[in-house]
Parts: structure tokens; C-alpha cells; sequence
């Protein structure tokens, strides 16, 4: 599939900001636009960046690009600009999509190229660059991710397999469920919204609401006003959304139950990290259609995700039908055929028919739920040799609605640790240490936290933490280094 699906009336809406709408005849002709100022630059093949707000202009420039076989580079609006000069570097990308043509010329892109419309096309100035490297020969996405280093690593995507996933997600049942509107609350940037969102609400004669993030709470990199979500959600009238854990968790916490605001939802999928399981129980009390799942970048997003009719508390759900999952001998989750390779290597992360190693351990039950047990470079064994996954202790605390970020440390260690990011700024320690107690109970002797300290939030602004919110570790134990230290001095436990 190489544009968006035809099979709709041509009086349906596909993309909407809650202003504008484009039908499939108004699409078409966007796109049609789009490629006219595309083939106008003076170099016509090259990669083509976007660094935008969600907007229908976004998801056009992203079907628009697909048709012409054209590479669209990706470029979140949390990056810093050095890390959008890397991934411009990287890519090759001799133009940009922005809101503001002078953001562009601070990048290099001092050109620009005639185009109605929300966003300008700026380019690069003098002659005509020379073809893609042949590297990207059939990739038409790279997305980049932040890693766990400052220079984001860029994963290659065809067309082909991004539309798979949406085609999987279809056909796993996402079509019959009678979505009509899907209200991305997700950046585009991010891989999990682009695919999951739009793709499949094409496939499923859905309406696409995409405003700019910040009517739909986010703002910054890491800012959620439950409220204004809460708000947006019932002016829509959405029936689906994707939801990261730490957004799930808010408006729980913002809303009552029964709340009318999100009585329209028929589908809310939450990713991008574990889930803490007091959440998802909560969450379904309430009556809310929350799912789990469980995705990569490397594989084009999604690979498994519990479904109605078809869901198991703890696990992330079933692979979708295009996945085949193993389980390594050490506990290592291995996905057959990952297509996506890496930016600056010819090489695939796996062949057609190897296997891709995830790096996340988990298991497999015997009906084929799979569950994510942790990171398997993140693992602490204990000074008394108990092997611990850290996302347990931290799912506890996460769960318990006082903590909205934890990093569990104790590598080595008599006994656990953790930096906590309360969840509120006017909780006390007394309030954090409860938390701490609750989540404890729930855990056995050797994976308790003893000791915490309190942190600032983790966010992909600062590098402490990724995309989709998930902390990054190293980072963090290097800035917080000397608190860490503290946490596990004998002498000052002792007293």
C-alpha cells in the first residue's frame, strides 16, 4: 500500500483539527499539492524532514511522501536542536516542513519552496544534492529514537510494513469495535500514534482528530493537564485514544467515577511502557475500555495488545497476526523477521525469516498471552544474589497514584533503593513514604524499597527519559549519582 486506503465515501471525513476537515476528495487534492512543491525543490529525491505540530497538514505531507517513494524524516518537537541537527545530518535531509520558516533557517534551510498552506517547505540553498544514499533506497520513515545516548538513533522504515500493522490492528478486531472517531493525543513524531492511530483509522472508515497538542493537554515535553484531555475527549466525542501509562494514571486521578466526559470511549490502548497493574484495575472498575499492549519501533510499532474479548490481566495481549514472538532460553522476547534496520547500517536488525532480539524479557502462557517481566540489561541482582527486574518494584510504586515516576536502584546492593517523582508538588514525605509502604506490601523482602529519595521529573526535555516517557537510566543514575550513593551508606542507615 503505498497512499491512503480508497474504500470510503467521498463525503466522509478522514482528517480533522476540529476546524478544518478534509474529505477523500480534499486529501487527494492536499496531497496532489504537496507533491507538486516536493518534486519543485532542487533536489527533488532527497529526504524530506517535518518538524510540525499534530495537524491534518502532518498526516497529508506523511501519505503525500509514501506516494512519490520519497524518505520523511520525523523530528520531535521535544528534541534539542542539536539532536534535530543529528537526525538531519543522519537522514540526508535537504528540506523541512516547519510552522515558522525562520525555526528553518536556524537548522540550514534558508530556502523555500512556493506551497499554500499551514506549514512552509524550506531547503537547502545552491545546487541540486545528489541522490538519497543508497541506503535508503525503499525507506520511507526514518523515526528516531532517543536512546540512551544524546544522539538519537534513527530506525528505517518501508511503507509496506508500517500499513501492515495498521492492517493487523484492523484485523484483530479494532474495526469492529464501531469507531467512528479516533482523537490522537499522541505526538506524530512518536511512531506509536502515527501507526496505530491514523493508519488504522483509515483502514476503519474513522474519522482522524488531530488539533494541536496542547488543546489536548500536552505541553512541552512532558506537561498533561488531565483536565484539558478530560475536556477534549468529550468535546470530540472521541471513541478511541492511545494513552501512555503515566497520562492513564492522571486522568484517573482527575476524574470521578462516571465521569460523562468519558462515557464516548469504546477503545483506549496504553503503551510506550509497563502499566502498573493497580492502574488497569482501576481503570476497568470504572468501566473504561482500557488495553495493554506491547510495540517497537523496529517493528513498525505494535506487536502484541489485549483486545475485547481477548484480553488477560498482567499481559500485554496476543501478537498481532503479522508478529510470530519466542521465548530465548535466558527469558529474552525474539520477534521473527524485525524488517527495520538501522540508520548507518546496511545491514537489517534481522533477516525475513531470523529472529530480532527485543532486548525485554517476558514469557509466554499457554493460551500465547505475552508478559514483559523487565529490560533484560536493566536486571539488579542484589548483594545477597537475587535477581531483580526494577520495572517490578517501580510498577508498585507507580500504582500506588502518589509516584509518577520511580527509578528502582540496588545493583550490588544489601538492599533496594529508588529516586521518586511525586505525582502531585504538594505531597509530603510522609505521604511518599505511605506510598512507598503500600507498594511494598504487595512485594516480597528482597525486592522491597528500603530507602528513597525524592527527584525531579524525568523528561525527554532533560534526557532523562524517552519518547513515550520511560526513564532512562543511565542518565539518571549519573545525575543523581552522589543521591544514589546515600541511599545505600550503612553507617547513615544504621543510625
Amino acid at each position: 500500500m503505498t497512499s491512503f486506503p480508497e474504500p470510503f465515501p467521498p463525503g466522509r471525513a478522514l482528517l480533522s483539527d476540529g476546524v478544518r476537515t478534509l474529505d477523500r476528495a480534499a486529501l487527494a487534492q492536499r496531497i496532489a499539492t504537496l507533491l507538486e512543491a516536493l518534486a519543485a525543490r532542487t533536489a527533488p529525491r532527497a529526504p524530506v524532514a517535518i518538524l510540525a505540530d499534530n495537524s491534518p497538514e502532518w498526516l497529508a505531507i506523511d501519505l503525500a511522501t509514501q506516494r512519490a517513494g520519497l524518505t520523511l524524516v520525523p523530528l520531535p518537537l521535544f528534541f534539542t536542536p542539536a539532536q534535530w541537527q543529528h537526525a538531519i545530518t543522519a537522514s540526508g535531509a535537504q528540506a523541512l516542513f516547519c510552522a515558522d520558516p525562520a525555526q528553518g533557517a536556524a537548522l540550514g534551510f534558508t530556502g523555500t519552496v512556493a506551497l499554500d498552506g499551514p506549514l512552509a517547505l524550506c531547503q537547502r540553498p545552491g545546487a541540486a544534492s545528489p541522490d538519497p544514499a543508497p541506503e535508503l533506497d525503499g525507506v520511507q520513515k526514518i523515526t528516531f529514537t532517543s536512546g540512551t545516548t544524546s544522539a538519537p538513533k534513527g530506525v528505517c522504515l518501508d511503507t509496506a510494513r508500517q500499513w501492515e500493522v495498521a492492517q493487523a490492528l484492523h484485523a484483530a478486531g479494532l474495526g469492529r469495535l464501531g469507531v467512528e472517531r479516533h482523537l490522537c493525543l499522541l505526538p506524530f513524531a512518536v511512531l506509536l500514534e502515527n501507526i496505530a492511530g491514523p493508519y488504522t483509522a483509515l483502514l476503519s472508515g474513522a474519522t482522524t482528530i488531530c488539533p494541536p497538542l496542547a488543546e489536548v493537554g500536552l505541553s512541552g515535553a512532558s506537561g498533561f493537564d488531565p483536565q484539558r484531555c478530560l475536556d477534549a475527549i468529550a468535546r470530540h466525542q472521541a471513541n478511541s485514544v492511545i494513552l501512555l501509562p503515566q497520562m492513564l494514571a492522571a486522568l484517573l486521578a482527575a476524574s470521578a467515577p462516571g465521569d460523562p466526559r468519558l462515557a464516548s470511549l469504546r477503545f483506549a490502548a496504553v503503551g510506550g511502557a509497563r502499566t502498573p497493574a493497580r492502574i488497569l484495575a482501576t481503570a476497568r472498575a470504572r468501566g473504561l475500555p482500557v488495553y495493554e499492549g506491547y510495540g517497537l519501533s523496529e517493528c513498525s510499532s505494535v506487536v502484541a495488545l489485549n483486545l475485547p474479548g481477548a484480553a488477560r490481566d498482567g499481559s500485554v495481549g496476543r501478537p498481532l497476526a503479522n508478529r510470530s514472538l519466542r521465548i530465548a532460553p535466558d527469558g529474552e522476547i525474539e520477534v521473527r523477521g524485525a524488517p527495520a534496520r538501522y540508520l548507518g547500517q546496511l545491514d537489517g536488525a534481522a533477516g525475513a525469516g531470523e529472529w530480532f532480539a527485543t532486548g525485554d524479557l517476558g514469557h509466554l502462557d499457554p493460551d500465547g498471552y505475552l508478559y514483559i517481566d523487565g529490560r533484560k540489561k536493566d536486571i539488579l541482582i542484589t548483594g545477597y544474589g537475587r535477581n531483580v527486574s526494577p520495572e517490578w518494584p517501580e510498577s508498585a510504586l507507580l500504582g500506588t497514584g502518589s509516584i509518577a515516576q520511580a527509578l528502582v536502584v540496588g545493583d550490588g546492593q544489601p538492599w533496594l533503593a529508588a529516586l521518586l517523582v511525586p505525582a502531585a508538588p504538594g505531597l509530603t514525605a510522609q505521604q511518599l513514604q505511605e506510598a512507598v509502604d503500600l507498594a511494598n506490601r504487595e512485594l516480597p523482602d528482597y525486592a522491597q524499597i528500603r530507602r528513597w529519595a525524592p527527584a525531579a521529573p524525568f523528561t525527554p526535555a532533560n534526557g532523562l527519559a524517552t519518547a513515550n516517557g520511560r526513564p532512562r537510566r543511565a542518565p539518571i543514575q549519573q545525575q543523581y549519582a552522589d543521591r544514589i550513593a546515600s541511599l545505600f551508606d550503612q553507617t547513615e542507615h544504621a543510625s
